[in-house]
């Protein structure tokens, strides 16, 4: 990763909109406290308070504090007033700053549901759809949308933020739209997109073409893991003849299926067998189709878990104005700096015990020069 001197610079980029009666602390300490706060474990404007409070001294050598550490309820108007799109683009211009993203590499789209951010006499929470790089283990970018059925529109928006050029696109069964897939292309990507009952046509159709095709490429993978054997079989078709209306897929190229064997050593369910179907734009071998696709589920295991059980994202009660998409926004950033911290081999959760406890090791996440 490239220095992050500028973690302050760029997000003191953000509107001040606060009456300038009164107006007792800088808001790019605010943020800052936020950020670092949430780093060292805090999960509360509370919590939040009380780390700044202990580290007053130390967070002096970087932030002005001219009028000492603001209370829980300034973190809170604060971070409930500031225009979340602003933060989030933010957000993205550091992100870009701090790495090199290589190309050919899988950015896995994918959403989640903030369910402790459902606001009384709203009809559903608020879900945020992220990319994930993962092979640079970072969150590139965010976009909201209130219902995990508007992800059709929100994929759109959250592609044409993000520098994709060169990459391969993973996404599950929602994001399998005509549109999405012509995106993406235009963006100079490639895609590998899930087909599930939502496109039954395609499926139907891709189902026949493996049900017939004596053409095809295989390759079988097998792991070991937790009490289970995983036999992982995937199956490339290239030449294919039953793909209805298969140019009004931009570019489509391959059609995957994935064939998954469970066995169980100690459990009364002995295997489990399941059967996964794809399409892409890419003129891969099997080998590194099930490569990609297996990529993708690392943003399920490094993201979403990361910060449910680690951050308790899903516990978070955040609800008022924009706090709740602007808070998803502190830990990422939190995540992004923890995850890229390679000195130490350490879990996400000792590192954020080591960084409350050791201020040089957190200087090192920040990546801040005093």
């Amino acid at each position: 990763m490239k220095s992050s001197d500028n973690l302050i610079l760029i997000f003191s980029q953000i509107e001040d909109h606060r009456s300038h009666i009164n107006k007792r602390h800088n808001l790019i300490d605010i943020l800052l406290i936020g950020i670092i706060s949430v780093i060292c474990g805090a999960e509360t404007w509370e919590q939040m308070v009380g780390f700044a409070k202990s580290k007053e001294e130390f967070l002096k050598i970087f932030l002005e504090l001219p009028n000492g550490i603001p209370s829980k309820d300034t973190i809170n108007r604060v971070f409930t007033a500031i225009d979340s799109e602003h933060f989030e683009s933010c957000f993205i211009e550091w992100v870009n700053s701090i790495v090199d993203l290589s190309k050919g590499q899988v950015i896995a789209i994918d959403g989640k549901t903030l369910r402790g951010a459902k606001s009384h006499g709203k009809t559903s929470p608020i879900h945020m759809v992220s990319a994930w790089a993962c092979e640079n283990n970072l969150v590139l970018g965010q976009v909201k949308t209130n219902e995990k059925s508007n992800e059709i529109t929100a994929i759109p928006n959250l592609l044409d933020i993000l520098d994709i050029s060169g990459n391969i696109i993973t996404i599950d069964a929602m994001g399998t739209q005509k549109e999405i897939a012509k995106k993406i292309i235009d963006n100079d990507a490639d895609y590998i997109l899930a087909v599930k009952a939502n496109q039954s046509q395609l499926l139907e159709n891709i189902q026949d073409e493996f049900r017939f095709s004596k053409k095809m490429e295989t390759s079988t993978s097998e792991d070991l893991d937790h009490g289970r054997i995983e036999t992982r079989t995937c199956s490339v078709i290239s030449d294919f003849k039953f793909i209805a209306q298969e140019n009004d897929w931009e570019n489509l190229t391959s059609i995957i299926r994935i064939e998954s064997i469970r066995e169980f050593k100690n459990s009364d369910t002995k295997t489990e067998k399941s059967t996964r179907y794809y399409i892409s734009s890419l003129n891969n071998n099997a080998t590194l189709f099930q490569n990609n696709i297996r990529s993708h589920w690392s943003v399920e295991n490094k993201l979403h878990w990361t910060l449910d059980v680690a951050f308790g994202e899903d516990s978070s009660r955040k609800r008022k104005g924009n706090a709740a998409q602007n808070y998803s926004v502190l830990l990422k950033i939190a995540l992004n700096l923890l995850k890229n911290e390679k000195t130490k081999k350490l879990s996400v959760k000792s590192k954020r015990l080591k960084a409350a406890w050791d201020e040089d090791y957190l200087l090192k996440i920040l990546k801040i020069k005093v």
